[in-house]
């Protein structure tokens, strides 16, 4: 039966992997924010930090299970037992604008496969795929332009469409480990890959025979990122113990190659199908550029009580005002966060109740994200909760199941802009096992 599992697992993975993959060229978000930069940055978070509230950056090894930890690499020192990581997320959002009615969109996506296995006895090897910025939006603008006085007053409307779709991933590879009893440190080296497709219409909608036109500018991203950190540990006794922890991610450059085409087509309005583009008026391919990424910078802390409870708290800093394409500033801000939370276990060497063992997490969010439009900052904010949902054990293998909900909103209603109202939803599935133990004999 377990080498069974063991079997399906990997042909689940690497199926996960696939779908990674291709979900770069599809939109996994629908915020209009993502528009700017290099759409919505995806916070490096496992479910179980997402519930409560993104701590992460001080936190290892969380009540007694082994975590493969997305924002600092130092935490793999405490990866003892073969680790994996597969995760799935559904994206609720509504959009809210003055004068205009609410629009509701859903999305769902793979949120990530990951690996951590233990090399020595205090350090481990991790590497995997997730989501890094996520691109999506779909909106119309109206105009009537007047053409003329002899033209019936609805001939001059004009609909301008602007949408966008696709998104960066990262595979990643990470080594962490112990110096000494109290200090861990760690590295990531990161590919970052992806296509970011934006496209802008023009439509003659009450205009019968008009050719529309389409600008469709796709940008191709590839290059190397690092990731580094250090975790210090101070013990007050066997069981309980105060992380603090560091990490960053290096303002290195990415290779970018941009696409830029453009096309005529019609539109039946009556089924509003689309037409085959009747004639391609441009298709250049730009000289290959280069993506500035900023430098990011964590630093959290956390109170651990092993098997009962943990609570912390992370602020982190971006520098975003920094990031170029092609050498062009993208007009963003730096960004800033901060996480806070926890969770609480009532009793994990319970016999007589399920619920006594099981994780209950909690914790919240509050963001300066990297987007101002006419001089408004976009802020954010979020509310967490989750629970860990322990199996039964097998032998050496330990399996959890993490769901985690998050409750938020973006954005304002100020100066014309959107705000959105969303609900995320994470689920993950945890394994901890020992596959590359050698057998021993006496």
């Amino acid at each position: 039966m377990i080498k069974f599992f063991r079997a399906f697992t990997v042909s689940l993975l690497s199926l996960a992997a696939s779908a990674a993959m291709a979900q770069t060229s599809t939109a996994t978000t629908s915020s209009p924010y993502s528009k700017y930069g290099l759409g919505n940055i995806v916070q490096p978070w496992m479910p179980q930090n997402i519930a409560m509230g993104g701590v992460s950056t001080a936190t290892n090894a969380i009540n007694g299970y082994s975590n493969v930890n997305l924002i600092n690499p130092a935490a793999n020192a405490y990866i003892n037992i073969t680790t994996i990581d597969i995760g799935m997320a559904a994206s609720f959002i509504t959009l809210n604008k003055t004068g205009a009615a609410s629009q509701s969109n859903s999305n769902f996506n793979l949120s990530h496969v990951v690996f951590g296995i233990p090399i020595t006895r205090h350090s481990a090897l991790s590497f995997g795929l997730t989501p890094y910025t996520q691109l999506g939006y779909n909106y119309k603008q109206t105009l009537d332009h007047g053409f003329g006085t002899s033209s019936p007053a609805d001939t001059n409307v004009v609909n301008y469409i602007y949408s966008g779709d696709g998104g960066l991933s990262k595979a990643f590879l990470g080594y962490g480990f112990n110096i000494g009893r109290h200090l861990s440190v760690g590295g990531n080296v990161s590919y970052i890959f992806g296509n970011l497709i934006q496209y802008s219409s023009t439509e003659l909608p009450n205009l019968y025979g008009a050719f529309n036109t389409r600008q469709q500018q796709n940008n191709t991203v590839g290059g190397v990122n690092y990731d580094f950190g250090l975790q210090y540990t101070i013990p007050f006794s066997e069981d309980n113990r105060l992380t603090l922890g560091y990490s960053g991610s290096a303002g290195t450059k990415l290779n970018s190659q941009t696409t830029f085409t453009a096309t005529q087509y019609q539109t039946d309005y009556t089924t509003n199908d689309e037409g085959t583009p009747l004639d391609t008026l441009v298709n250049n391919q730009g000289p290959e550029t280069k993506i500035k990424l900023p430098q990011i910078n964590h630093f959290g802390v956390a109170y651990q009580a092993d098997r009962k409870f943990l609570i912390g708290a992370d602020y982190s800093i971006g520098k975003w005002s920094s990031l170029t394409i092609g050498g062009v500033n993208q007009g963003l801000q730096n960004s800033n966060s901060l996480s806070v939370g926890g969770q609480f276990n009532p009793n994990s060497n319970s016999i007589s109740s399920y619920w006594d063992v099981v994780d209950y997490r909690l914790g919240a969010h509050f963001d300066n994200t990297d987007v101002v439009i006419n001089n408004q900052s976009i802020k954010q904010y979020g509310v967490t909760f989750g629970l860990g949902l322990p199996l039964l054990r097998n032998g050496t293998s330990f399996y959890k199941v993490n769901i985690t909900g998050e409750y938020g909103k973006r954005g304002t209603l100020n100066n014309s802009l959107i705000k959105e109202s969303y609900f995320n939803l994470h689920l993950s599935f945890t394994l901890n096992d020992r596959w590359f133990n050698r057998p021993k004999f006496d």
